[in-house]
């Protein structure tokens, strides 16, 4: 469950006491593990895979409570607010209307006496958090527009340009980098909660990242672009039985020369400072790095992509040399090669089994999905946010999938779906068993988090208050014991 999925009555889940609410729910219900989706900030289209920053927060989760009780906020500023949401789904357009005016009360506040704890934090993270600051300060200039719209000079990241606009508007830069500090520490505070109650958070990073972000627009040389900074490729997947054209992404492909020229230190830098943000890391699209599809920057549609060779273990090497073995989970979802299941084995990773994926007949590799074939080295999901929820399913999926799902499980009872499906994962031999929020709550498609290339309604499930509640945390716990996966 994502941080924005916690109920809140500030239009949106954030890091405060709902959040450790949440976590003495896991705790009592014999949980070790919580599973979040990126926290860095979201753009266009709401999702958190396409971020204006790898590095940054979600400036959305910073709880305003916290705020008022360190004196940077008054009640009266934001208690009466209409979020315009209802409290079940997040309203991003009203959050980015109204939650950044009383953001900026809090932090004039803040700057009235700047702090050696936020002096260090800027030091510490210049090199992520001064271009974060500049890029975000100069996107509102520009009205929203993405980078490769702004003056030339600017759009090409030249240094006198950019020193002009950092002297200039300082207080705003400013603005950015404080809030970056109070993310960070209201998010070291939830974490060590967390970990105090036998929690570790699992959390996830993106394979690529959006065109505009300030990683694309200050790093330019290490993605696929041209001479006037425009995409000569972009990502995305091919045409397949779910559709005729495939999926136009459109995020800038990595150029990998570049990268091993460097001994991959961009990504090994970016993998080093998430293991320190979370417990344990999942690397989204895994098949990336043994080989990615790319489509002319200028297609209509992805029909037209072909597969290029990713890294392999050449970047996992580099990495294990400059910072060690790390906890890192590999989502090496859908179609996969010899080449791929070689790489993840040479890794070392555990792989993402997907309970939902077993009964969709139309796939010839449906079998690996069913439980007894399970490798004990794995991760197994019910489904993630890309797939709809357990109940939501049963009434989506083909009859004779459900047909075959019902037997398999043993399933008679409708209301009972979603647990039967969850007891089958938690009796199987993966390392890990991991189940969505929106399943273990037995809600339908209503609540699905993400429609895959769809734009509207994604991401703006939230849990109602009071849905974590003891006779929920006692009905999981004995499961959890039953099926050996207690802490």
């Amino acid at each position: 469950m994502h941080i924005s999925s916690l109920s809140s009555p500030f239009g949106i889940g954030t890091m405060g006491k709902e959040a450790r609410e949440f976590v003495d729910f896991l705790e009592k219900s014999g949980q070790s593990y919580w599973q979040i989706l990126p926290i860095c900030p979201t753009s266009y289209g709401d999702s958190p895979y396409q971020s204006y920053s790898t590095f940054a927060g979600n400036p959305y989760f910073i709880d305003l409570d916290i705020l008022e009780k360190e004196g940077y906020l008054k009640k009266a500023e934001y208690e009466n607010i209409d979020w315009e949401s209802t409290p079940d789904k997040v309203n991003y357009g009203a959050l980015y209307n109204k939650r950044y005016p009383v953001l900026k009360l809090a932090v004039e506040r803040f700057l009235k006496e700047v702090s050696e704890p936020f002096e260090t934090y800027c030091r510490e993270n210049a090199y992520w958090l001064d271009d974060y600051a500049l890029f975000m300060t100069l996107k509102d200039l520009h009205g929203g527009l993405a980078w490769n719209e702004w003056k030339l000079p600017l759009k090409n990241h030249e240094e006198a340009a950019l020193s002009e606009v950092s002297i200039q508007y300082k207080n705003e830069i400013l603005f950015w980098k404080v809030l970056q500090y109070w993310f960070f520490e209201q998010w070291n505070e939830l974490r060590a909660y967390a970990n105090e109650k036998g929690i570790d958070i699992i959390g996830d990073i993106p394979f690529y990242v959006a065109f505009d972000s300030v990683d694309a627009w200050a790093h330019s040389e290490l993605f696929q672009l041209d001479e006037n900074r425009r995409p000569v490729d972009v990502a995305g997947c091919p045409p397949d039985g779910f559709s005729a054209t495939g999926q136009l992404w459109g995020n800038p492909l990595y150029n990998w020369e570049v990268h091993e020229k460097s001994h991959y230190a961009w990504w090994i830098q970016r993998i080093g400072y998430l293991t320190k943000v979370y417990n344990v890391l999942r690397i989204d699209h895994f098949r990336g790095f043994d080989c990615y599809y790319a489509i002319p920057g200028d297609a209509p549609d992805a029909s037209s992509g072909r597969w290029m060779e990713g890294p392999g273990m050449k970047l996992f090497r580099a990495m294990e040399e400059t910072i060690g073995p790390q906890r890192i989970i590999a989502e090496d979802l859908g179609f996969l090669t010899e080449s791929v299941k070689k790489l993840l084995k040479d890794s070392g990773f555990p792989g993402m089994k997907i309970l939902e994926f077993a009964f969709d007949t139309r796939e010839s590799s449906h079998e690996d999905y069913l439980p007894y074939n399970y490798p004990p080295h794995c991760v197994a999901y019910t489904g993630t946010h890309d797939n709809d929820t357990i109940q939501g399913w049963f009434t989506s999926a083909r009859q004779e999938d459900v047909d075959f799902a019902k037997a398999y499980l043993h399933l008679d009872d409708p209301s009972d779906y979603h647990w039967g499906m969850m007891r089958a994962l938690w009796a199987s031999t993966a390392e890990f068993a991991i189940v969505q929020a929106q399943d273990l709550l037995g809600l339908g498609s209503e609540s699905r988090m993400n429609t895959p290339s769809t734009m509207g309604g994604n991401w703006v499930w939230r849990a109602l208050p009071g849905s974590f509640n003891d006779g929920l945390a006692e009905k999981l716990a004995r499961y959890t014991k039953l099926y050996g996966r207690s802490r």
